[in-house]
């Protein structure tokens, strides 16, 4: 979709994941990661840690698949995603933000029964977030720059890969908010840094820090990143309400701000709005021109 945006020295185009069945990109890798595991392999369920989206993707499919899906949640998850997770059949055990961080490293949960889908450095999972590249090129000529949201990097290398293959010249940027922009700090530093990280009302993407692995993927593949303040993000979500009717979430709306900021450069670019589950109560503030804290 073709964003009309005159106010921005870049033409806008709109890749709306936010519109997929559990209205994020999530279920891409998640669909490709248990449909392509061994025999048996989800025989006791699946595990995955997620602050939401993921956590969709997981228990959707595995309601497909008849077996039971356990969900790793930070404390900080929003409520409206924990309610979807619950309305699929998954199982939340939330987790102080530390915890959950340390299972996101260590890729396992003890306890917590069955398969476990890494959320970012399953590279089943990030083929399936490629398959965005893949569309892209399909679909729209000479883009010049995509900009993607980063939380873990998954979303990110994945469509970057698929892109480095079919279309070179395009460049790949991540997207963070200012509230915890651990890529574009180690880019900065030329190695993987920690950052101060505060919880806000972009909660799919935004960390104190990277995966190890992600770096070292992420290095010949992303060509830099753009860091948007919290207003800008709710301003863009306003504006994708208003003028295209779709709803975005936070993390889904870092393209658009930073397209929109004109810190990601001119010519065709796109924005991967990559989810669009946003709790009401923040979602009223933002159109009544607020920026929840």
């Amino acid at each position: 979709m073709r964003l009309q945006a005159p106010e921005s020295p870049a033409e806008i185009w709109l890749k709306l994941e936010c519109l997929q069945p559990i209205c994020s990109f999530k279920i891409r890798g998640a669909a490709n990661a248990m449909r392509s595991a061994p025999p048996g392999a989800l025989a006791h369920g699946v595990v995955t840690t997620s602050a939401g989206n993921m956590a969709q993707g997981v228990a959707w499919m595995a309601r497909e698949e008849g077996v039971p899906a356990t969900i790793i949640a930070p404390d900080h998850a929003p409520q409206t995603k924990l309610d979807a997770i619950a309305r699929l059949g998954g199982t939340v055990i939330k987790v102080p933000f530390d915890r959950w961080w340390q299972a996101m490293e260590e890729g396992a949960y003890p306890g917590a029964a069955g398969l476990f889908v890494h959320p970012v450095l399953d590279e089943a999972v990030m083929a399936g977030n490629g398959t965005i590249g893949l569309e892209l090129s399909e679909d729209l000529d000479e883009i010049d720059t995509v900009l993607v949201p980063w939380g873990g990097g998954g979303l990110t290398t994945g469509i970057a890969s698929a892109l480095a293959a079919l279309s070179p010249h395009t460049q790949v940027l991540a997207c963070e908010p200012q509230t915890g922009a651990p890529y574009a700090a180690s880019l900065a530093a030329g190695e993987p840094v920690g950052v101060d990280y505060t919880a806000s009302f972009v909660d799919g993407a935004g960390g104190k820090m990277l995966l190890p692995a992600m770096w070292e993927r992420a290095r010949p593949l992303v060509h830099g990143a753009v860091t948007v303040t919290l207003d800008e993000t709710a301003a863009a979500i306003r504006l994708l309400a208003e003028r295209t009717r779709v709803i975005s979430e936070g993390a889904g709306a870092l393209s658009v701000a930073a397209a929109l900021s004109g810190r990601a450069g001119t010519g065709r670019i796109v924005c991967i709005v990559s989810g669009g589950n946003i709790d009401a109560v923040r979602l009223a503030e933002i159109l009544e021109g607020r920026t929840p804290s």
